[in-house]
């Protein structure tokens, strides 16, 4: 059986890869950190068939540790400071964690078992200003916010690493991947709770910055399968994971919305402070590497994604449920 490392198992994408390597057979080790909010409400549901071990990307030591005892045969780093907006006011944390950190996953790999098969989490924020339409993995890079320049030295010294020391690290540079287990502080779940909540009568505005943003939207469900073919290749390599379709904030709006018989109009109001000090316009990926070379492709499209996020909102709101 073999044993994969999650670093971030309890966020989204952390959760469905969770989930996914389960299903295959995976003995699931996930790191965590010691906070004083605990927050395992995505995994809970499996909570029984993983293992959560303490741990820090801040924290070489703790990561040696992890990698001496529980000896995973693929490490999936997925944990970061994850947030554009709060880069801007947390720029050194954010560059630690997301940037530094990958540098202490890799180089506790390097010094326990140059064998293990790595995982990177990029993002299409490292295009950021896009030089070319759609971007692919050899499109420059031009990032926006911290966080985009945090990932793109995450990105790179995975190549560094690959290249330095001939480890299996790849980087998965995916797009903008939703759920029903998104933060709220993401705008396609403010939107989605909001439409659930003024669906119910419990709220009757919805305050959002740019409905201009472009973004290329799959389900995250969909995207953790590519992060798990790439680490069955046999040669390391980086892919765009997107759906190569590109949606507006206001078409996102009109979708979710439209779910519950609604016009968005009614209800949303744009708010200067929800606006980011250097705006990504267009993000739309080429996907077309990963199919060629992982045959995956995405099996849930846009309007879909909208609807089974409006829809679990609705569900968990009418069971009384709070959003986490």
């Amino acid at each position: 059986m073999p044993t994969a490392l999650i670093t971030g198992i309890t966020g989204q994408d952390g959760s469905y890869l969770a989930d996914f390597l389960l299903g295959k057979g995976y003995n699931v080790v996930g790191m965590v950190r010691r906070t004083s909010t605990v927050n395992f409400h995505r995994v809970q549901h499996i909570q029984d068939k993983i293992t959560l071990v303490p741990g820090d990307l801040g924290d070489q030591i703790s990561l040696i540790h992890i990698l001496e005892e529980y000896k995973p045969d693929e490490v999936y780093n997925l944990a970061a400071q994850s947030f554009v907006q709060t880069s801007w006011n947390q720029p050194v944390f954010t560059g630690d964690v997301t940037g530094l950190g990958v540098t202490r996953v890799l180089d506790a790999i390097r010094i326990v078992d140059p064998k293990i098969r790595f995982y990177q989490a990029s993002s299409s924020e490292m295009f950021g200003k896009v030089v070319e339409v759609p971007q692919r993995e050899t499109t420059p890079f031009y990032p926006r916010s911290p966080y985009g320049v945090a990932k793109v030295y995450g990105h790179w010294i995975t190549i560094n690493y690959r290249e330095s020391y001939d480890l299996h690290a790849t980087s998965g540079i995916l797009f903008n991947h939703e759920s029903p287990r998104r933060g709220l502080e993401f705008v396609t779940r403010k939107i989605t709770y909001h439409v659930a909540q003024i669906k119910l009568g419990l709220i009757n505005e919805l305050s959002l910055g740019n409905l201009d943003a472009r973004r290329d939207w799959g389900f995250a469900g969909d995207y953790v399968q590519a992060m798990w073919l790439m680490l069955q290749q046999e040669k390391p390599d980086d892919y765009v994971v997107a759906t190569g379709e590109t949606h507006s904030v206001e078409e996102f709006l009109t979708e979710a919305f439209g779910y519950v018989n609604l016009d968005w109009r009614d209800y949303v109001k744009q708010d200067p402070r929800f606006m980011r000090p250097a705006e990504v316009d267009l993000l739309v990926g080429d996907p077309s590497k990963a199919g060629r070379k992982l045959g995956w492709e995405p099996s849930v499209t846009f309007s879909e994604l909208v609807k089974m996020m409006v829809k679990a909102d609705l569900d968990m709101l009418r069971n009384g449920q709070v959003a986490m």
